[in-house]
Order: C-alpha cells, then structure tokens, then sequence
C-alpha cells in the first residue's frame, strides 16, 4: 500500500468520528504532511479535542494533552530535573514533560503566562528542549495542535505576533450544519450504547509513522514552477506593500506577512497538491491554503478593527488582486 493510500485512510477514519468539521480534518492532515504546527480558533464543544485524538488514536504516535492554566510553569510542559536515590547514591534525571509526545494538543494556549507560551513555541520551533544545561530533542514525528477561544477573553493572555507566527496555519472552526449535527447526536449515542470511547474506531491496525515520513519525502518532490514561486512571493509582498495594490488594502494593513508567510505557504500548496493525487503545485492549491497560513501574519490597521474587516476579508482582496504570473 502507498503512502498516499495511507494517508487517505487515515483521513477516512478520523471522518468517522468527525462529523460536520472536513476543513479541520484535511487541515490535521496537511500540519502533519508539511511538519508545521496548527492554532484552531474555535468555540468549546465544536470537536477541537476530538480531532487531534483521532488523528493520534488511528497513528502510531503518542498522544500528549496539555490544559493551560494561568498557575502553568514552563516545567509542567518541558519537563524537569529529578532527584533519584538508590543504594545510598543519588542522581538527577531528566523527567520528560507533556511536550515529548507525538501529538501534543495544548489546549487554551491563551490562558498561560507569556514564560509558558514562550517554552511551549521554543520547543516547536527548535524542536528540542533545554533543561539543566542539557538539549533534550523532541520525537521525530513531532506536532502541536494549540487551541483557543475566540470570546472568552477574561483571564487570557493573547499570542504575541512574533510566535503566532510560528504556527504554520491558524484554522477557524464554525458550527455544523443540520444535517451534520443530527448525525453527531446519532454517533455519540451508539458510542455510549457500544460503550467506545469517542476515538475507537473499531480497532483497525493503526497507520505506522514511516508513512508519514514517506509521503513527506514524495511531497519535496512535488514540482513547483517559477511562477507559482513568484506568484507565493507576490502574495506575501501585497501584505507588505499593500499602497501598491488599493488604497483600502493600505488603510487595512499595518504589519504584513514575514518570510516564514511564503515558506508556510510553499509547504501546505505542496502537501495540498499531493493530497490530490497531483505531481505539480497550481494556483487552486495556492488558494486552497492561503487563508489558513496568512490570516494570523497579518495584523491589521485600526482602521479595519474599527470598521470589522476581518482577516480573512484582507486576504480575498489581496487573492483578487494579485494575478498569477
């Protein structure tokens, strides 16, 4: 079996338990393709928690939950140093922290303190850890799911820009439709009838991580043209130089996308193009994913707060303007 049929079933059993929320399971699915990071923006109960252990449950990884709170230290995520005493010799140890899973959810990343949010996206980006003078290094396989709630703003402490940008998509969540609600009601009611958990998905075999290392290794050779290259870089220098395309981008803008806005925006066009059973990147997939990847590079203007222009609306105009080379 390929990688890419790997892949694909996975995605089918994650649909399983994930009813009504495609966008956040491809978006899990192109994180882990792409070996970036995810911030899921979304209200409590709209399936957040559900999809990471889905993806963790139906791969062989392990899955690590993270709950900040405000009395969070940054050694309740990293780990620390541990006195061991045995036959009257005694050492330290390092004892890992949540942070050595696979999978790493951390749930409410807003309501740490900024040393804790700093020691959690420090190991995301190095992807190693500190501790006692020693460099401890994170699983191969290695990606943070980092949630937060868009309304609750009481007792939060928001994201700097400089490491939301280190998140290579921000995704928003929204609510189900109907008919896909019905069927969420109906699913979590045969689950406590066959008293499953909300993750068991019949007990398949679950996928080996060597296919995710194989399917990144077909998505570097996936081909990517001159001008889709200049076309991303375009993208990225509208929000820099916004006065060059409208006077209402310029008056939306204030601070545009950095350097790691086209690296993001390369690698999940990529992973979104092989998904799609394609060996070349084209502008569908470009536009595919720049939502996700650019709406949390972008900050905007007071101006555009004042009137409700919301990122996203900033990044369709630019898609409008910007032609493909």
């Amino acid at each position: 079996m390929s990688a890419h049929d790997h892949i694909t079933k996975l995605g089918e059993r994650m649909g399983r338990s994930i009813i009504g929320q495609e966008h956040i399971i491809q978006s899990l699915l192109l994180g882990l393709l792409s070996n970036g990071n995810l911030l899921v923006e979304g209200l409590p109960g709209l399936a957040k928690t559900r999809a990471v252990k889905a993806l963790a449950s139906n791969l062989v990884a392990d899955f690590s939950r993270i709950q900040f709170t405000p009395d969070l230290l940054p050694s309740d995520v990293t780990g620390t140093e541990m006195y061991y005493q045995q036959g009257g010799a005694g050492e330290f140890r390092f004892q890992p922290g949540p942070i050595f899973g696979n999978i790493v959810l951390a749930d409410e990343i807003n309501r740490a303190p900024a040393k804790v949010q700093a020691a959690l996206l420090e190991a995301m980006e190095e992807r190693q850890v500190t501790v006692a003078g020693t460099t401890h290094k994170l699983p191969e396989l290695f990606m943070v799911m980092a949630t937060q709630n868009p309304i609750e703003q009481e007792g939060t402490y928001p994201l700097p820009e400089a490491q939301m940008d280190r998140f290579l998509m921000k995704v928003l969540i929204e609510y189900p439709d109907e008919k896909s609600e019905v069927d969420v009601v109906r699913l979590v009611r045969g689950e406590e009838l066959g008293g499953g958990a909300a993750n068991d998905n019949g007990g398949p075999e679950p996928i080996h991580q060597e296919a995710v290392f194989e399917a990144r290794r077909e998505i570097h050779a996936i081909h990517v043209s001159e001008n889709i290259e200049t076309y991303i870089v375009a993208l990225i220098n509208a929000t820099r130089y916004p006065e060059n395309y409208s006077d209402e981008l310029r008056s939306w803008i204030q601070v545009g996308a950095s350097p790691r806005g086209g690296i993001g925006l390369d690698k999940a066009s990529r992973a979104h193009a092989w998904l799609h059973r394609q060996d070349h990147v084209t502008p569908d997939n470009v536009r595919a994913v720049v939502n996700d990847v650019l709406r949390h590079r972008i900050a905007k203007s007071y101006e555009a707060s004042a009137a409700g222009v919301s990122a996203d609306q900033i990044v369709d105009a630019i898609v409008k303007q910007v032609a493909v080379a």
